[in-house]
Formats: C-alpha cells, sequence, structure tokens
C-alpha cells in the first residue's frame, strides 16, 4: 500500500465514518476498485478508526469530560447509596444507558455452531469478500432506515408543534433515553457491525428516533457510543496482529499518514452531518445510499457472470 492509497483511504474512512453512508461498506468499495481488499488489510482499516476516535473525542471533549466527571460521582454515590435512578440527571442517564446500549456487542463473541467462528469473524468475511453483494445490499438497507428516521423526526416535531399550541401530542422528543431505547440502538449497532454497508451513524441515529428521541441528542449519544465502540475494535484487532503478524504488512509512515487523514476528515464530517440534521436535509444521504447500493447490486451481478473484478479484472468469486 502506498501513501497515495493512504490518502485516499483516510478520506474515505473520515467522511463516511460520521457521515451515515458506511465506513466499512465505503472502504470495502475503495480496496474493491483499487485490487487492495483482503485479510492483510485489516489492521490498517482499525488503525484507520482510531484516527476518527480522535476526531470524535476532540469534537466532543467538552461532553466526554463532563461524562468522566460524572461517572465518578456516581460511583461514589452507588457505594455510600445515594445513587437514585429516578433522580439520575443527563449526563448519569447518559452515561447508564451507554453501557447498557453496549452490552448486546457481546452477543459478536458467540460461537458459530459447526465452525471455528464467532459472529463478530462474519464482518471479515464480508468486508473482505471478492463480490460485495453484501455490502450493496446493506447500502440500501441504510437507505431505508434513514428514510424510517425522517419520518418518525418529521412525527416528532409534528407533535412538539401540537404540544405548543396546547394540543394533545407529545415533544420535540426526549432528551434522554430508556433502557429499552438503549437496547434498540444497541442490537442496530450489532447489525452495522456485521454488514458492511449499514451506517452505524445513520442507523443508531434512526433507531433513536424511531423510538422518539431528540434528533440532536439521538446523534450525540451516537457519536459518543462510538467512543468505547471504537476502542474495543482496536483492542481486538491489536491482539489479533500480535497473535499473527503477518495481519499488519504496511509500513510505519503510511499508517500515520492514514491515521492523521482520517482525523481530520472526521473532525469535519461531525460538523457537516450535524449541520444536515439541523437543517432537515438527510434525504441528500438516503438518495446518496440508495444509488451506491443499487449500482453495486449491478456491478456484483455483472462480476458474478463474468468471474472478474470489474475494476481489476482480477478473479472474482463469491
Amino acid at each position: 500500500m502506498t501513501i497515495i492509497d493512504a490518502i485516499i483511504q483516510g478520506i474515505v474512512q473520515g467522511l463516511t465514518e460520521f457521515l451515515p453512508v458506511s465506513s466499512s461498506g465505503h472502504l470495502a468499495i475503495t480496496q474493491h476498485i483499487t485490487g487492495t481488499a483482503g485479510e492483510g488489510n485489516l489492521f490498517f482499516n482499525v488503525m484507520l478508526h482510531v484516527g476518527t476516535l480522535v476526531a470524535v473525542i476532540a469534537f466532543y471533549h467538552k461532553l466526554v469530560w463532563s461524562l468522566i466527571k460524572e461517572f465518578f460521582l456516581m460511583v461514589k454515590d452507588i457505594f455510600t447509596g445515594k445513587f437514585k435512578w429516578s433522580q439520575m440527571n443527563y449526563e448519569r442517564n447518559m452515561i447508564v444507558m451507554l453501557i447498557i446500549a453496549l452490552l448486546p456487542l457481546l452477543l459478536m463473541f458467540i460461537p458459530i455452531p459447526g465452525t471455528d467462528l464467532k459472529v463478530k469473524d462474519l464482518a471479515d468475511i464480508f468486508a473482505g469478500a471478492e463480490i460485495l453483494i453484501v455490502t450493496a445490499c446493506s447500502l440500501l438497507l441504510t437507505s431505508i432506515l434513514l428514510t424510517l428516521g425522517i419520518y418518525f423526526n418529521n412525527r416528532n416535531s409534528r407533535a412538539g408543534f401540537k404540544h405548543m399550541r396546547g394540543n394533545s401530542g407529545g415533544t420535540r422528543g426526549k432528551d434522554t433515553y430508556t433502557v429499552v431505547d438503549a437496547l434498540c440502538v444497541g442490537l442496530m449497532q450489532v447489525a452495522a457491525a456485521l454488514l458492511p454497508g449499514v451506517s452505524r451513524s445513520g442507523s443508531t441515529l434512526a433507531v433513536g428516533e424511531m423510538r422518539g428521541i431528540n434528533k440532536q441528542k439521538a446523534l450525540d449519544f451516537t457519536f459518543v457510543m462510538a467512543i468505547p465502540s471504537i476502542l474495543a475494535a482496536a483492542l481486538l484487532e491489536g491482539l489479533d496482529a500480535v497473535k499473527n503478524p503477518d495481519l499488519i504488512n504496511v509500513d510505519l509512515p503510511v499508517v500515520i499518514v492514514g491515521v492523521v487523514v482520517s482525523a481530520v476528515v472526521g473532525y469535519l464530517a461531525i460538523v457537516i452531518f450535524k449541520w444536515f440534521l439541523k437543517t432537515d436535509k438527510m434525504i441528500v444521504f438516503v438518495i446518496y445510499t440508495a444509488v451506491v447500493g443499487i449500482a453495486f447490486i449491478v456491478i456484483s451481478v455483472i462480476e458474478i457472470n463474468t468471474g472478474h473484478n470489474l475494476f481489476t479484472g482480477a478473479p472474482a468469486a463469491l
């Protein structure tokens, strides 16, 4: 892999990790087009995620710091018997619900009967496939989820408008999550982790909106939830790399360039996403993921029939 490849993949990772278009899906597509797909890039992919981790921490540093401080205060209250579930403030509620939302990730470690694989290994299989039919269909699923998110957000807004006029109805959306809300978001995050093409940020945002959460609060929850998720992925991949050094076949300068590019672009992507959500222009991402998904379904069908990668000419098979 060259520096140019690292820059391209860093840009793709930085943009797609936070924009609701699927970073894993676009990395799979980029590597498919450039002919750099394969197991040897798994470590590099995780390092790109580390770059976007830096971006989200930088953007949300005030919230992250307040959550860290509140966590220790909460632990103190638990041990002194002062903790009360019904009296949690916003930060404390977010901490508890983040923990609950992360619990479904344990499903990733369930063994698959009749194989030596765990559920999490399916993600590597799908992402490294020579033909991207799963990725293409998953991008279409992202488009559908984003559409549902727009619908429910509009419904929440209409209900809030009626409420402001003194009529019956709800609000513009809840500011805090319930246990059920957090579990729904956590289960969707598992699906996004397994299927390249399902946007983690887009799908978990959509589920939050479906559960009646305020769209900006749902987005903040989604981005902060990415921090432990990315850390866990980096740790697991790092352990795999220690066990199998062959997974690390890229030079250090290439890795550094990829990380820096993904961090800078990732920060800008968060700013862009929040603007699109605030101005109700999410339809752009609905159309984009649908178009790319359909295009790669057609490309995949052609590659299945010809047995060759349409871009590189290399042999390709399901």
